[in-house]
């Protein structure tokens, strides 16, 4: 591997776990590029999983360290979302290359249209709600069910859950976010490595460069003054999206 390819993985990685944090959506850039290095999607999907789990312990002992206490129901709420990422991951595990790469080709594209459209996930905001347990843990093993599928934006649906369903403001929200995604991460890279999807010493690269965004990010928790990302964000989404489907 040259020196090139080496810094363009770390830059991703540097960039997409800053964005995670701060929202998500990291992994919509992530997923391309690694298949435009030569990963199959299969194997792309499986390895994106060690800077996830890298960049969100990262990021989880970073806001512990800012004293944002939420790390309790945090874990709690992981146990459905593991268990929906389990099977997730189960199913995308046994799906065919080339209809996984079309499959995420169309959630991509998805995922970049609500980024543009849901306005509210960039600003700060706090939202007075009343808990639901049942309607909280269903939700949280769906979400878990997409991320242990394919990962990208689900950051997007952990922060609207957070918000709306358990009434955490956006500091808050984030923080449960990343501590939830790394739980249920663990489980799911460990049945992506079964099945010979990693390709670890590209994920460890990445992992290093997403590691240090996601620090970066966690403690400047500055939404308003990056909602202009968004669109720089989708226009890259649409086009490794498109590539991706037609290839």
């Amino acid at each position: 591997m040259d020196i090139l390819k080496i810094f363009l993985i770390f830059l991703v990685g540097l960039l997409t776990g800053f964005l995670n944090v701060m929202a998500g959506g990291g992994s919509m850039l992530t997923l391309p590029l690694l298949t435009f290095l030569g990963l199959s999607i299969d194997v792309a999907n499986g390895t994106n999983r060690v800077s996830i789990l890298i960049q969100n312990l990262a990021a989880t002992y970073s806001f512990k360290k800012n004293k944002v206490h939420i790390l309790k129901r945090s874990l709690i709420l992981s146990i459905p979302a593991t268990l929906g990422a389990i099977c997730g991951t189960l199913v995308v595990v046994q799906i065919n290359e080339s209809l996984l790469k079309k499959i995420a080709a169309v959630l991509i594209l998805l995922m970049g249209a609500f980024i543009v459209l849901k306005k509210d996930i960039w600003k700060k905001n706090k939202i007075a709600t009343k808990k639901s347990n049942i309607l909280s843990y269903l939700t949280f093993f769906f979400i878990g069910f997409y991320g242990g599928f394919l990962q990208a934006g689900v950051g997007f649906f952990f922060i609207s859950a957070l918000m709306f369903l358990e009434g955490f403001d956006i500091v808050k929200t984030n923080a449960a976010k990343v501590a939830i995604i790394a739980v249920y991460t663990i489980v799911s890279l460990i049945i992506f490595a079964i099945h010979n999807q990693v390709d670890w010493k590209i994920g460890f690269i990445l992992a290093i460069g997403s590691a240090i965004g996601s620090s970066f990010g966690a403690r400047y928790m500055v939404l308003n003054e990056i909602v202009w990302v968004k669109y720089l964000l989708f226009a890259a989404i649409l086009f490794a999206a498109l590539k991706m489907f037609f290839s």
